[in-house]
């Protein structure tokens, strides 16, 4: 959540950069709140210091056990003015940080300005494509099966087998591996977390019909972002612990409410996928260093794969809740004739380190740490990227990527 401490102080700047993203800040009712709590909060100061002194004169008067009983209902009566304001004070201070709840990061000077996608930039590309056309991957294999997904599931779930299961499996395993060799430390992270989770990392309160609920107010990850930043949940951290560099293989489960009809055929868009996710936490002069290391990362796994991509920096108006500044790697996929999502690397800054209470601690103050994560990659499209563009029509076979032909222990796949 953005810093109360900014709005109090220049509200014009955080009302005027929150635009760019298409927010409208309700400045009349901060401000309105904030009057009022800075009222009721000295009331209750007052009131409290008064019932101290009352407190003290009370024992003085008991010494002489005369006038004890007056200074008592006195202080009752103090006791209860308080305790109606301290109850007041709660109230206010409840409903600020809702309000501070529902309000998105900032957006970085650099981010360019737009209202959707089509105001992205195109920072730089790698490769031409060398297939401009294919078949889809459901018609290059019969070994990707949405039909049994709704057997089993419904609709937008998938069933692998045999060596396309496999090369799903040869992927992660890649990518895992090379997160390791990059210094990140592997976890085995729940799928299921709880509401402060997801709170913490700016999916709820705001994005709740997005995700899967179960009972007792527990989800499905969305992402393993969730898991491996809240592992640091109400945590200090020491300066030598820095910077904290984790990564994990979920499946991501989310309802994609708001796109229905959109990318349903095939594995483009699915309620679960799996997904090689990296996190960062480092100290805040370090943030933009760490999210251009994040992004390398992740197009070093694309290089490697030999698939031609793109990398774009979002436009203001599509950047995600949390996130102050994104990049997007874009994949080519020879079906659709476009490139498409594989990656997004994002700096928070300090918006889910205050929600989360994630802080370092010197001798003099207490500092809120910064936040990233970037998918590295999402498995799913690496895997229909690698079947659309290492497909030969001569041979009728699937070729795998030089990187992967050790794991997978074979260097094509027979349709």
């Amino acid at each position: 959540m953005i810093d109360i401490k900014l709005l109090r102080e220049d509200i014009g700047f955080c009302e005027n950069n929150l635009k760019k993203r298409g927010f409208c800040l309700d400045v009349k009712t901060f401000e309105d709140l904030d009057s009022l709590r800075k009222k009721v909060q000295k009331k209750t100061e007052d009131l409290q210091s008064e019932k101290n002194k009352q407190n003290g004169a009370k024992i003085d008067k008991n010494k002489l056990s005369k006038h004890s009983k007056e200074l008592s209902k006195k202080i009752d009566e103090i006791k209860n003015q308080l305790s109606e304001f301290e109850k007041e004070l709660s109230d206010i201070q409840f409903k600020l940080s809702s309000m501070l709840m529902e309000i998105p990061n900032l957006v970085s000077d650099d981010t360019p300005d737009g209202k959707d996608e089509s105001a992205n930039k195109v920072i730089r590309e790698h490769s031409k494509p060398k297939v401009l056309k294919s078949k889809s991957h459901l018609e290059l294999t019969s070994e990707i099966s949405l039909e049994l997904g709704n057997k089993l599931s419904g609709s937008r779930f998938s069933v692998l087998s045999g060596s396309i299961a496999k090369l799903h499996r040869t992927i992660s395993a890649f990518m895992i591996d090379e997160a390791i060799k990059a210094g990140y430390k592997e976890f085995y992270v729940p799928y299921i977390v709880n509401y402060d989770a997801l709170e913490g990392t700016g999916q709820l309160p705001k994005f709740e019909e997005d995700l899967f609920k179960l009972e007792n107010d527990q989800y499905l990850i969305p992402t393993a972002e969730v898991p491996l930043t809240n592992l640091h949940r109400e945590k200090i951290i020491s300066s030598d612990e820095l910077p904290i560099k984790m990564t994990a293989h979920t499946p991501c489960f989310r309802s994609e409410a708001g796109s229905y009809g959109r990318d349903t055929n095939g594995l483009i868009r699915l309620h679960q996928f799996d997904k090689v996710e990296i996190v960062q936490i480092v100290e805040p002069a370090k943030s933009d260093q760490a999210l251009e290391d994040i992004l390398n990362h992740a197009e070093s796994l694309l290089k490697k794969l030999d698939l031609p991509y793109r990398v774009v920096q979002l436009c203001a108006g599509d950047l995600g809740f949390s996130s102050y500044k994104t990049y997007d790697l874009e994949v080519w996929m020879p079906n659709q004739e476009k490139y498409r999502e594989i990656s997004s690397c994002s700096n928070f800054l300090d918006f889910q380190a205050r929600r989360s209470k994630i802080r370092s601690k010197d001798q003099n103050s207490s500092t809120f740490l910064h936040t990233l994560n970037g998918s590295a990659l999402a498995v799913g499209r690496t895997l229909i990227a690698i079947i659309e563009n290492y497909f030969d029509e001569k041979s009728n076979k699937i070729f795998i990527p030089e990187c992967l032909k050790s794991y997978f222990g074979d260097d094509h796949i027979i349709i």
